[in-house]
């Protein structure tokens, strides 16, 4: 009984903790692509506009960066504490990625701290904006490698396993294992693409609140762009990772999709509920589009539930998570397409209160998309943390004291959670755009 409720908290208290990394992760690789972006807009345009863009955003961007810090800390921590029996098997595998995870990271708070320094000291701003580029280089590869070994766990390879060790380890070929391809694109798109909506958001409701200056409206309508064309780009690796499943993790697509029958011609099932173990209630059923999604053909046939053991079959809840993940990417895209639309022909409906709102929305809608995506991802592969080879249960600590690691984290995500959102607000609050405007101007710059 004391190993159930270890194994229990161990995962309580990890996705706790990688619930509110995955926050302030998303944001420190989006963010930094979307300032290179508006200072490079802002010096070929020569807009004032677009470079205090970049340096507001920067500002903000620190903050985010301090708190991802310490809950990325708080994850090393975790494996080694909560999932010894994993990190043993398992640590030099993945041990490379890890590293250069951390460099990456080193990478981009290195060159970060450099480009801060700098923001005053090069009269040419090309040349300051080229700091910027190993910071948005970084935050994505930090993204890159630490997703390799989440990929490895799900398509573990290059290793031998003997006698419940791994010998003959290839950590390249480890690496670059069958998940990596779609779960890294996906993963670096959806994060700026969150990113965007979410200073999209931002924008929309400064907006809102009744600064009407043309900065926020360039914030808004480049914010967007980015969004829509990440959100495109979100479902189109969307419909590899649905084939890459089909062919590695068919339990997984099975269970999320709630396609119990092997079969031919098979029907997507959207939204519904399921009741008395396997009927499903108010759906809507897609004909042939689930064999199209797992192998491009109308007619292919795709397994079901059926072909798999009970105790190794994912919990079906995931059907849900799936589904507000996609629903709500499809949301903000179409928002976003007529905003850029609306804008292009000149249509008021684009400053109507319930359209700012509905942009407003997309901010902490696009959040809980990417909570659920990651919900996905980790419960998706259960009951196993290396797929096929070590089960969750075997993987966890044997400690009594989960539960009282499980208090002190939730205190600690309490206050970085609060600390940072007031310091955020205080800081932009106190130090309005249309002030710096204003000095700029004064100072003659």
């Amino acid at each position: 009984m004391e190993s159930e409720q270890a194994v229990f908290y161990s995962r309580l208290l990890t996705e706790l903790t990688l619930s509110f990394h995955i926050i302030y992760a998303t944001i420190g690789v989006g963010v930094p692509f979307l300032i290179f972006l508006t200072q490079w807009l802002g010096i070929k345009k020569q807009d004032d506009h677009y470079i205090l863009l970049a340096r507001r955003w920067t500002r903000g961007f620190i903050i985010t960066v301090a708190v991802g810090v310490v809950t990325g800390t708080a994850i090393g921590l975790q494996l080694n504490l909560l999932w010894p029996t994993f990190m043993e098997l398992a640590g030099n595998v993945i041990a490379l990625p890890l590293f250069m995870e951390t460099f990456a990271f080193f990478f981009e708070a290195i060159f970060l701290g450099i480009y801060l320094y700098t923001w005053d000291r090069f009269r040419d701003q090309r040349k300051h904006m080229l700091l910027l580029l190993p910071v948005a280089i970084g935050a994505s590869f930090s993204a890159i490698f630490i997703t390799m070994v989440n990929a490895f766990m799900n398509a573990p390879q290059g290793f031998e396993l003997m006698n419940g060790e791994f010998i003959n380890v290839e950590p390249i070929v480890a690496m670059f294992n069958p998940a990596m391809p779609t779960k890294v694109a996906h993963v670096v798109s959806t994060a700026y693409m969150t990113s965007a909506f979410v200073l999209a958001a931002i924008g929309a409701f400064r907006l809102l609140k009744g600064s009407n200056h043309i900065y926020h409206k360039k914030a808004l309508l480049l914010t967007l762009k980015v969004g829509l064309v990440f959100s495109i780009a979100s479902a189109i690796i969307g419909d590899f990772s649905g084939k890459y499943l089909a062919e590695y993790q068919p339990e997984k697509l099975a269970a999320m999709e709630w396609h119990f029958e092997t079969e031919e011609q098979a029907s997507l099932t959207l939204f519904g509920f399921l009741t008395n173990g396997d009927e499903i209630t108010f759906s809507l059923e897609v004909p042939y589009a689930l064999s199209i999604l797992a192998h491009g053909n109308p007619n292919a046939e795709v397994i079901g539930l059926d072909q798999f053991a009970e105790d190794e079959t994912p919990p079906l809840y995931i059907h849900y998570l799936f589904n507000i993940m996609v629903i709500i990417g499809m949301i903000a895209m179409i928002i976003a397409l007529f905003y850029i639309v609306g804008n292009a022909l000149n249509r008021s409906f684009i400053m109507n209160r319930v359209f700012l709102w509905l942009i407003v929305s997309t901010g902490p809608l696009t959040i809980l998309a990417i909570e659920a995506g990651w919900w996905l991802a980790e419960v998706g592969r259960q009951p196993w943390v290396l797929r096929g080879i070590l089960r969750t249960e075997n993987a966890a600590t044997t400690s009594n004291h989960v539960d009282l690691m499980l208090l002190l984290f939730i205190g600690l995500y309490t206050v970085l959670g609060l600390a940072s959102v007031i310091v955020l607000t205080r800081m932009f609050k106190n130090n309005p755009v249309e002030q710096e405007i204003l000095d700029q101007q004064r100072n003659g710059r």
